[in-house]
C-alpha cells in the first residue's frame, strides 16, 4: 500500500477524533464517567502525547515531548482544563505525526519499541490509528455521559 494511502487511511481513522473537536467546550474538559475514571481533558491530553511519541520513537521524527499522561506517575487530577492549550497539542500532534507518515518509503520496515516489541512500520500504524479511535470513543461517552466530579481529590 502506497504511502498515500496509509495517510488518507490515518486521516479517515482520526476522524473518529477530529470531528467531535468542534463540539468540545471548556466545561466538558472535567467529565468523567465514574469518579476513578479519566476525565475528558485527560484523554485529549493522552491521545496527543502518544500520537507524538509515535512520530518521534517509531517514524524517528525529531520531538521534544514530556508526556505528562503515561507512566506510572501518570495520574488524572483534573489538571487537564484549557481548551485550547488542548486543541492546539492534538493540532500539533496531528501536523507531527502525519507529516513522519508522508516521510515513510518503506512500510515493511522493522522498527523496535520498548511498548511493542519489533513490528513493522504498517503494524505501528495500525497500531496507533486503533488507540486514538479507542480513546475518541471514551470521549465521546465521557462527553455525553459523563460529569463533574465536585469532591474530586486534585
Amino acid at each position: 500500500m502506497s504511502t498515500t494511502m496509509q495517510k488518507e487511511m490515518w486521516i479517515m481513522g482520526r476522524s473518529r477524533l477530529t470531528n467531535q473537536l468542534g463540539n468540545i467546550e471548556e466545561a466538558d474538559l472535567l467529565k468523567q464517567v465514574r469518579p476513578e475514571s479519566n476525565t475528558a481533558g485527560w484523554l485529549l491530553r493522552h491521545i496527543a502525547e502518544v500520537e507524538l511519541l509515535f512520530a518521534k520513537n517509531v517514524f524517528e521524527k525529531a520531538l521534544n515531548i514530556k508526556a505528562q499522561t503515561i507512566g506510572s506517575m501518570a495520574r488524572d487530577r483534573g489538571q487537564f482544563t484549557d481548551l485550547q492549550q488542548l486543541l492546539d497539542i492534538i493540532q500539533r500532534a496531528e501536523d507531527e505525526l502525519g507529516a513522519a507518515i508522508s516521510a515513510v518509503d518503506d512500510w515493511s520496515e522493522k522498527v523496535t519499541t520498548a511498548e511493542f516489541g519489533t513490528i513493522t512500520k504498517a503494524e505501528a500504524l495500525g497500531r496507533i490509528m486503533t488507540h486514538t479511535a479507542y480513546h475518541a470513543g471514551q470521549l465521546a461517552l465521557v462527553i455525553k455521559y459523563g460529569e463533574v466530579n465536585k469532591s474530586r481529590d486534585t
